[in-house]
């Protein structure tokens, strides 16, 4: 489960009130409380003064690569109309940013802000698919309008937050009183509003105050005598007129022992008008004191200074001051309205807010009777026990998981629309010498039950009777001129020639690709090779692998060994707008290849087999054709041989066995030799040992001998090694035929139930498939079993009809996830109104969009600062090390990094990738790479390598900007004479300095080359 927090609500107009407080405490007890789920926190890079505080606050909580960082082009404050393009269109991104985190659920902490700040908070503008809490702290101004909506700005304001807010998934209101609001008020189901109540941070605590402390605070605050008090704001609901009202008449005896202190910041306005009740009222000048603002140290201590702490307020989402009081020690009364009766907890400490004889009663009551006043602070400290912010972080994560529950629970079944949706089906398709040909063949027939297909090809005939009767046959060019006209384009994508054509519009038309290889560098390659597309593979290799993987594409003897190495198939994966594979042994290369978190949202969908339903007599005819005797023992390996294959590990185990003696025992490797050293010396082997009849290789054949060779068989044997993600259809074609099958368990085939098939270990000796042959031989009874249960799998989860449903299902669940993709951003961006054609306003949201939503699969980066290298290399002792640490790290990367050369100017801001002057540095061509600004995100490193002087001054606004995305900025230290001559180095002389050595003090640390330097 990932939970995502916008954490807004600790940065914006309310970030040093409750609502701040709130957000960063319950943030912070969810995070202490995650156990396996992830947390994230989303921080609005509007507000960078925020930014280090809520780092720090966290530090020890979250890694800081869970704080995360979004960028809107403001201003945006709602009160001015001017903004509106901007704030829609950040709401948009911010949107299509946390869609960006793939949430489990996303939980909004303040959604009431950017009226007069550039907050921006939305629910549901974008898409409809983020699932999104929001935490709920009153309904105030919608049940009293007057006086919090009489101006038309905030009313309109307002009502546009109630409508995002009834769009919400689920409520977690901040007390009882509240939950009932949403439900009363909004119509939420009583499941859909859940009541976090909240807590007083531990700060407020019975403290004892020292003579002098109190003395000096009592003089600060002019408070000599004994003080009621209260705090929280001046606010026509907080009731202080009442309160003050109702204080005047307290006998003058009392009220001359006692002073009513109002706590809290206050307008001169309202500081003159309360003055002014309050000497109207009868109250002397200082029985009613108005403090001002208070620090938080000074608001605790009169806490626990008070006599006793009022909270006349007639509204109140939960009263937070009554339970910093009551946790303070003190004795509490307050206002009988709203939530405050569950806060207090004591029916004999409320008063009737609206009543001034209520209200002094009960002040009178707590002043002069001492035993009701310790009564009521023993209750008072018991009662704030009942609140803490670890007990509203277990109701929260218990109401978001049961939400996410209610929300994956199977749901009835959904509408059959007027339709079937358009399907732009990419493939290549039968005589296409392809297996993927053939598949898509035997898939497209169940396909058409769920779509309106056309299939889009590159070939120039097809020869399936089906396709051709059934289809629109497209070429590539049409369907790019005609793409908008489908609903859905789906990519069958494999590692051959027959799919050259699908990169290039994969990239201009997002679609589904299904995965059949997971290593797509054969055709990468010929791609280049041929100049089909110049420089492809160079490209591809540094974009997927980094330069280590483009040294060796230039540099080895055999660039098939690069071939082999590297899949080159990120760009696919980043393109689609999801992958489906045949087995979760692609879904772990993505992990090795591409992070703990790669292919956790693609789907497996079984490699799809027509049912075979074979009997005897067809196999018996199969066999007579094939010339082979009833009794015959026939074992077979179908495919293409070669060294993975491992076909010489099975000649060996056959001439290993007593198989290999019995004339009744034939061994058939069914597909086409092996081109090279490794198919003569099989045949070789085969001719030296005599056994020509009784072991052959057919060569390639045509389909039709191919399955009477599987009609035929006793037993098929299918090994690998070096698995590249690529499925076996071969196994499967072997068990649709009924055929008892050995595997070993090897890249995808390991993934078979165990009893389906005879699986011997990866690494298996010849020993082990010699005991497996013979087993299979010798009991035909256990062959014919395994045969049977093998058939009965493929026909129940290979079949097309099933597959085709998941299919569907999974083509349908990727397309609405999709609606919260980068595509999907830039359509909704263009539907704005009124539409800003201004280029630079253009141009200042596409940074925002490049620097929120990184690209899918995105490494982490070390930027390696080689600013001064780039311009002038003078072989200096610095430069000498600047190159060795370089190419030690470009040919060896750290593990978990990708390595970026990266250069700038003392002219122009911010940093761009040393593409050219890497490549001529290992020795490698440009591959028409160009050198744009950097991209970067949290969890990248920039590390400043080179000695740059003039640079580094020059972009200490950038170094900050990095530091608050969450990229570490660091510098090396090669020595200390810039400050021991500054006058040499540094035409700037002291400002540059001292510039320079600000940046270094504010770098998240510094790399010393010795001890002497540190």
């Amino acid at each position: 489960m990932r939970i995502v927090i916008d954490m807004q609500g600790a940065q914006a107009e309310h970030r040093n009130r409750g609502i701040g407080r709130y957000t960063v405490s319950i943030a912070q007890a969810i995070a202490r409380q995650r156990d396996q789920r992830d947390v994230i926190l989303a921080l609005n890079g509007l507000f960078p003064d925020t930014i280090d505080p809520i780092r720090l606050a966290f530090q020890d909580l979250l890694p800081q690569d869970n704080i995360r960082v979004w960028h809107a082009s403001g201003p945006c404050r709602h009160r001015d109309a001017a903004n509106a393009w901007r704030r829609q269109a950040a709401e948009l991104v911010r949107e299509a940013f946390l869609a960006s985190l793939n949430p489990s659920v996303v939980l909004i902490t303040s959604l009431f802000e950017g009226l007069v700040d550039d907050a921006v908070t939305s629910i549901k503008c974008f898409s409809q698919t983020v699932p999104t809490a929001t935490i709920l702290y009153d309904l105030i101004p919608l049940i009293h309008r007057h006086p919090y909506l009489d101006h038309p700005s905030v009313a309109a304001w307002y009502e546009n937050k109630l409508a995002q807010l009834r769009r919400a998934d689920l409520l977690l209101s901040i007390s009882e009183s509240t939950r009932q609001e949403g439900i009363q008020h909004l119509g939420f189901p009583s499941e859909q509003v859940v009541n976090l109540s909240t807590a007083a941070d531990p700060r407020f605590a019975v403290r004892e105050i020292d003579a002098a402390t109190a003395s000096r605070l009592r003089h600060r605050y002019a408070l000599p005598r004994d003080f009621v008090m209260y705090t929280g704001g001046i606010d026509p609901r907080k009731n202080i007129e009442g309160l003050i009202r109702a204080y005047a008449t307290v006998p003058a005896a009392l009220r001359q022992r006692h002073q009513l202190a109002v706590v809290c910041a206050i307008q001169p306005p309202d500081r003159d008008r309360l003055t002014a009740l309050a000497s109207n009222s009868g109250l002397t000048r200082d029985e009613l004191v108005l403090t001002g603002y208070v620090s938080e140290e000074d608001l605790i201590a009169l806490y626990n200074l008070c006599k006793c702490f009022v909270f006349p307020s007639w509204h109140e989402g939960f009263g937070l001051p009554a339970l910093e009081a009551m946790a303070c020690g003190r004795a509490v009364i307050g206002a009988n309205r709203s939530s405050l009766p569950e806060v207090i907890g004591r029916a004999d400490a409320l008063f009737d807010p609206f009543d001034a004889a209520s209200i002094a009663a009960k002040l009178i009551r707590v002043l002069t009777d001492d035993a009701f006043r310790a009564d009521l602070a023993r209750h008072g400290l018991e009662q704030a026990k009942q609140f803490s912010w670890e007990t509203s972080a277990r109701i929260a994560l218990a109401a978001l998981e049961a939400f996410i529950a209610r929300r994956v629970a199977p749901a009835a079944q959904p509408c059959t629309p007027a339709r079937r949706p358009r399907l732009a089906y990419i493939s290549p398709l039968p005589p296409e010498r392809s297996g993927i040909a053939d598949y898509s063949a035997d898939l497209l027939p169940e396909l058409s039950r769920h779509y309106d297909i056309a299939v889009v090809v590159a070939q120039e005939t097809i020869t399936t009777p089906w396709i051709k009767a059934n289809y629109p046959i497209r070429t590539v060019a049409w369907f790019r001129a005609h793409a908008a006209a489908f609903d859905r384009v789906l990519y069958q994508f494999g590692n051959s020639t027959a799919h050259q054509h699908m990169f290039a519009v994969l990239e201009s038309v997002p679609g589904i690709v299904v995965l059949h290889d997971f290593f797509l560098s054969s055709i990468v390659a010929h791609l280049e090779y041929r100049g089909i597309t110049p420089g492809y593979w160079g490209q591809t290799l540094y974009k997927a692998h980094g330069y280590a993987a483009v040294h060796q594409r230039y540099h080895v003897s055999d660039t098939a060994e690069v071939v082999w190495k590297y899949p080159c198939n990120l760009a696919v994966l980043q393109n689609a707008q999801g992958i489906i594979v045949h087995s979760d042994y692609s879904r772990r290369l993505a992990r090795q290849w591409y992070g703990a978190s790669a292919g956790e949202d693609w789907i497996p969908i079984p490699l799809l087999r027509v049912p075979v339903f074979e009997s005897d007599r067809n196999r018996e005819r199969a066999r007579d054709i094939l010339g082979l005797k009833r009794e015959d023992f026939l074992v077979c390996s179908f495919g293409v041989l070669g060294p993975t294959k491992l076909n010489h590990r099975l000649l060996d185990a056959w001439l290993s066995s007593p198989m290999g003696e019995d004339e009744r025992c034939t061994l058939v490797f069914v597909g086409e030799n092996h081109g090279g050293d490794y198919g003569l010396e099989m045949q070789r082997r085969i001719k030296r040992m005599g056994h020509g009849v009784r072991i052959r290789i057919t060569g390639w054949t045509e389909s039709t001998v191919f399955h009477q060779y599987l009609a035929a068989a006793d037993v098929g044997v299918q090994l690998r090694t070096l698995s590249r993600g690529e499925t076996s259809a071969a196994v499967l074609d072997c068990m649709n035929h009924g055929l008892a099958t050995i595997i070993n368990a090897n890249g995808s085939m390991a993934d078979l139930p165990d009893e389906v098939v005879m699986k011997i270990r990866d690494d298996f000796t010849r020993e082990d498939l010699v005991e497996a042959l013979c087993a299979l031989w010798t009991h035909e009874g256990f062959r014919k079993s395994l045969g049977k249960i093998a058939q009965e799998f493929i026909h129940t989860q290979h079949a097309p009809r099933c597959c085709a449903n998941q299919y569907f299902e999974a083509i349908e669940r990727f397309y609405h996830a999709a609606s919260g993709s980068l595509p999907a951003l830039i359509s909704s961006m263009a539907r704005l109104e009124p539409n800003n054609t201004d280029p630079a306003a253009q141009l200042a949201l596409a940074e925002c969009i490049d620097r929120s939503i990184p690209e899918p699969l995105s490494q982490r980066q070390l930027f390696v600062d080689i600013s001064e290298l780039v311009q002038r290399d003078i072989g200096t002792g610095i430069q000498r090390v600047v190159r060795s640490i370089l190419q030690e790290w470009l040919l060896d990367p750290p593990e978990g990094y990708r390595i970026e050369p990266v250069f700038a100017t003392a002219s122009q801001p911010g940093y761009r990738y040393a593409r050219n002057f890497t490549l001529n540095f290992l020795d490698c061509p440009d591959c028409s790479m160009t050198e744009e600004p950097i991209a970067y995100q949290a969890g990248d490193v920039f590390l400043g390598l080179d000695l740059q002087p003039h640079v580094v001054p020059a972009q200490q606004k950038f170094y900050q900007t990095l530091h608050l995305q969450g990229v570490v900025v660091k510098f090396v230290v090669y020595d200390l004479l810039l400050i021991q001559m500054p006058h040499y180095f540094l035409e700037g002389g002291k400002p540059l300095l001292e510039n320079w050595l600000r940046v270094i003090a504010e770098a998240d640390g510094a790399i010393c080359i010795s001890q002497s330097v540190a």
